[in-house]
């Protein structure tokens, strides 16, 4: 039988919550590792980030609002340029990407990954120096990949024959040699969700190894004398914990280095790992540091080149989410509490707030896991297990699953949920002609916004039917 059309979470009893979940001793307490490094609650209950009480946030930008800690993301951003020493660190700009966020990777030393035209043009207006940007993809238009050549981009990733002959062609003559790398899957499924694990075969991704597609685009690239190939991509998935993944997947693309350099008698200098590194959303979630990562993966392809006699190439890595994640709080205010019988006698305690999947889409697409706390005072009332939802007409617009709340949450107070810097901003939409939410950057005191909250004139500027009129 096909399940509710909102998913398995209302197929739940759940009255109890998830067995990892567990009644705090204090509700007013944040759970550290969830949230951004300068996150506190003062004396009154209130939620601080980068020195700026959030209810000032509210009153000045509204609600539903991310909330970016500038000093958390750019640590965080310093933590993997500096643990990746000698490796070029690339922000996967798809996590979350705006011209702030585009000037402070490249000034803090990192390189940018983009994935269409749409986030090449956002990069260049923030100013990110064409040569520091790489280019993915799995289906780039000619418009794309010109618009990139054109502008120097530094790096392009295949991701199909056909993409070779399109590039090639458009190098050719725009008279140019772009860097290339050819994107790999390598047969390696990470212990992630279905709809983020990249490196199995049956996907849209790269081109395969243990079918030969891969060696056949490598001498492809290399036939067509416009286009420079340097090296081979891999990408295992995302939300990852352990490196036990990646030594599989880098066994299996360098020994296609090797054969490369064997049978086309070419060494390639280059070699991307992905990233995919994993963050935690809840108390289930134990990811390692950047200092961890490095020593395993280093390890890794150290090991492995030195059993196929190969030069360690020069790496690049793309810890996205890991620098994004952590970074943004979202800023809700509740609109209505309601009690929920369920069966056997027990409620579910409902609290809906101003936004919901058009801000946060991932709980419904990906069954994802958040927390949330009060954010605007104390509360001394026992805590409450509840379910926060959003304003839009489905069922399934849920942002938090299961959570203690204060058991006197009430319309007005302000919720806060963590680790909402990445893909959340990114996969916003305007379901139900919702405006998308503010980006507020919060550092020393101070809040500024980085993306302007949309309005609803915004939408209707789109709409080409004007003033009542028949279409």
């Amino acid at each position: 039988m096909r399940a509710h059309e909102a998913g398995a979470l209302h197929g739940q009893v759940g009255h109890r919550g998830p067995s990892w979940l567990e009644r705090p001793a204090d509700v007013n307490e944040l759970v550290a590792p969830l949230w951004s490094r300068t996150a506190r609650k003062d004396a009154d209950g209130v939620l601080v980030v980068g020195g700026v009480r959030l209810d000032e946030v509210a009153a000045q930008f509204g609600t539903a609002t991310y909330v970016l800690d500038e000093a958390d993301f750019r640590s965080r951003a310093a933590e993997f340029r500096d643990a990746f020493a000698g490796v070029d660190v690339y922000y996967a700009g798809k996590a979350f990407l705006c011209g702030a966020v585009a000037q402070w990777v490249v000034a803090d030393g990192l390189f940018l990954d983009v994935c269409t035209g749409g986030e090449l043009a956002l990069a260049l207006r923030a100013g990110v120096p064409p040569e520091r940007i790489g280019f993915h993809g799995n289906n780039k238009s000619v418009d794309e990949l010109e618009y990139a050549l054109e502008t120097g981009v530094g790096t392009i990733v295949v991701d199909s024959l056909a993409e070779i002959e399109r590039l090639s062609r458009i190098a050719a003559a725009l008279r140019v040699t772009p860097r290339v790398l050819v994107r790999v899957t390598a047969g390696v499924e990470a212990h992630t969700h279905e709809y983020i694990a990249t490196a199995h075969e049956d996907q849209k991704f790269g081109l395969s190894i243990s079918e030969g597609h891969a060696f056949e685009a490598a001498r492809r690239v290399l036939a067509t004398g416009s286009l420079r190939l340097v090296g081979l991509h891999s990408h295992i998935g995302s939300q990852i914990f352990d490196t036990s993944g990646f030594e599989v997947a880098t066994r299996h693309v360098l020994a296609l280095h090797a054969r490369i350099a064997d049978e086309l008698d070419a060494v390639l200098p280059e070699l991307g790992l992905g990233g995919g590194f994993g963050i935690a959303y809840t108390t289930q979630d134990t990811p390692q540091t950047p200092a961890e990562l490095a020593q395993g993966l280093l390890g890794i392809v150290a090991h492995e080149c030195k059993a196929l006699g190969l030069d360690v190439p020069h790496l690049s890595i793309e810890p996205g989410r890991a620098i994004a994640g952590p970074a943004v709080c979202t800023l809700y205010t509740v609109g209505t509490v309601k009690q929920v019988p369920l069966d056997g006698g027990a409620t579910r305690t409902y609290v809906s707030v101003d936004g919901g999947m058009s801000d946060n889409v991932r709980t419904a697409l990906y069954d994802a896991d958040y927390s949330c706390t009060l954010a605007s005072r104390r509360s001394d009332v026992t805590p409450t297990l509840a379910r926060v939802v959003g304003k839009h007409c489905e069922s399934g617009d849920i942002v938090v699953k299961d959570e203690f709340l204060a058991g006197d949450l009430a319309p007005g107070d302000l919720l806060a949920v963590p680790a909402t810097g990445a893909y959340c901003r990114s996969l916003a939409s305007n379901y139900n002609h919702v405006p998308r939410p503010a980006v507020v950057a919060v550092r020393d005191g101070m809040a500024r916004a980085v993306i302007r909250r949309e309005t609803v004139e915004d939408l209707l500027r789109l709409d080409l039917v004007a003033g009542g009129g028949r279409g």
